[in-house]
């Protein structure tokens, strides 16, 4: 009877959704929610988010700013900090950041945070979804008992819960989170119906269901290893063929030639963005449970993670060829965020570089056309205004550690005394003299 109470209220728009954590995921989740017709109440901790959604002010670069406009003034979407509006929801999608703790160990904190807050005001018939991306079991293991404890209500009786895996990708043109296809896991098949009919009445691309939460988690984590792995093996390449004096970017294009068997990955200074570089950890971590090592995942992270600090022998490398020591140098980054033309450093391997660098005690600038400043390790880094001839003529070396398309890289060859390019950004500028690629 549930079942059928709630499809009839999927159907005829009745439902109330609820987004816990309006940042990368959950804003755009939130928004197309609404504009599918669906009420939808957001929640985050940080006050000045809740302000933003309120007035109609974008802050998330995937969501179209109109968009926003028009649902929070038809009263479609609204935010709060008070979590007791859990009350008046029949979908809760928990979108909050799962990163990891100094030991480089899943923080789960903010799941379960969210979870034992979510059970205090959950009703019967609430259908609640993880899309956090996490470890295999969490779920079940983790969320099924707090919700049940705090309730009092009984998983698959009285309410529904499920695994769907955000899928975003800062910048892309092309995928947004309405036309992605969406994984679904849940308890029971009830929870999956329902759940699943859920996404399908909001997205326009294929709802694809799997037997349990803990399919759903693991093929999170696969998507993200895979490319982990990969990159892992681009970069341990990179540093082979610099030794060999091969240019990789040159051996990849023409390896991507071939129509099958062959997806094109690309090294750089490092792993950055919201999920490939943790996501690895998180189920080399579950692994030891079972008294398992994830031997290749677990090689591949540590490749990548050693980028940076071979960002920084380069560096020293080539300010060695014009008698300049690292100590003694003035580097100018080019890019800090985490991939081209998005403003989001999560993660991003050029913090990591600029930190390393300075501990060597280089004087380090940074321009990025997206980000004026970032927050690091607690603290407040500044960047340049503006990249001005004089900014690239005072720098020993210019290392470019994002690919901005926006970045007039002819002008930085012209003015830079040397540059090191990690991205392969400057491929198109004609004149290389003073350009080495990592």
């Amino acid at each position: 009877m549930i079942k059928e109470n709630v499809l009839k209220k999927i159907e005829q728009r009745e439902i109330v959704v609820g987004v816990v954590g309006l940042g990368y995921v959950g804003l755009p989740l939130a928004v197309e929610k609404a504009k599918a017709g669906f009420k939808t109440i957001g929640f985050d901790v940080q006050e000045a988010k809740v302000d933003m959604v309120n007035a109609g002010h974008n802050y998330i670069g995937d969501v179209v700013d109109d968009d926003l406009k028009e649902i929070v003034g038809k009263g479609m979407l609204s935010a709060t900090n008070d979590f007791s509006f859990i009350r008046d929801v029949d979908f809760v999608a928990i979108c909050v950041p799962t990163p990891l703790d100094m030991y480089q160990q899943p923080d789960i904190s903010y799941v379960k945070s969210s979870t034992e807050s979510i059970a205090r005001y959950m009703k019967k018939g609430t259908m609640v979804v993880l899309e956090s991306t996490t470890y295999p079991g969490t779920t079940e293991e983790l969320v099924k008992p707090i919700l049940e404890a705090g309730s009092g209500l009984v998983c698959g009786e009285d309410f529904y819960l499920g695994f769907s895996p955000e899928r975003v990708d800062p910048g892309n043109l092309i995928y947004k989170t309405k036309n992605t296809p969406k994984v679904v896991g849940a308890i029971g098949d009830e929870a999956l119906e329902v759940i699943a009919a859920m996404y399908r009445a909001v997205l326009d691309s294929d709802v694809h269901t799997v037997s349990s939460p803990a399919i759903a988690e693991m093929e999170k984590i696969l998507e993200n290893t895979y490319r982990n792995i990969n990159i892992g093996l681009v970069n341990e390449l990179a540093m082979l063929c610099h030794k060999m004096n091969i240019n990789l970017w040159e051996v990849i294009d023409a390896a991507k030639t071939k129509p099958y068997g062959f997806q094109a990955f690309y090294p750089g200074p490092g792993l950055g963005g919201h999920c490939i570089p943790l996501d690895p950890y998180y189920l080399s971590w579950k692994a030891r449970e079972f008294g398992f090592h994830t031997s290749m995942i677990e090689s591949s992270m540590m490749i990548n993670d050693r980028m940076p600090e071979y960002c920084m022998e380069r560096a020293s490398v080539i300010l060695n060829r014009y008698k300049k020591s690292l100590s003694a140098s003035k580097i100018l980054v080019l890019g800090v965020a985490y991939k081209q033309d998005i403003d989001d450093y999560r993660e991003s391997p050029a913090l990591a570089v600029i930190d390393i660098l300075k501990g060597m005690g280089a004087e380090v600038l940074f321009f990025d056309p997206y980000i004026s400043e970032y927050k690091y390790k607690g603290k407040i880094h500044q960047g340049e205004k503006e990249m001005t001839a004089e900014l690239l003529q005072s720098a020993d070396l210019v290392m470019v550690t994002a690919a901005h398309t926006n970045v007039d890289y002819d002008f930085v060859q012209q003015q830079a005394t040397f540059i090191f390019d990690t991205k392969n950004a400057m491929k198109a500028v004609k004149n290389r003299e003073n350009i080495e690629l990592l």
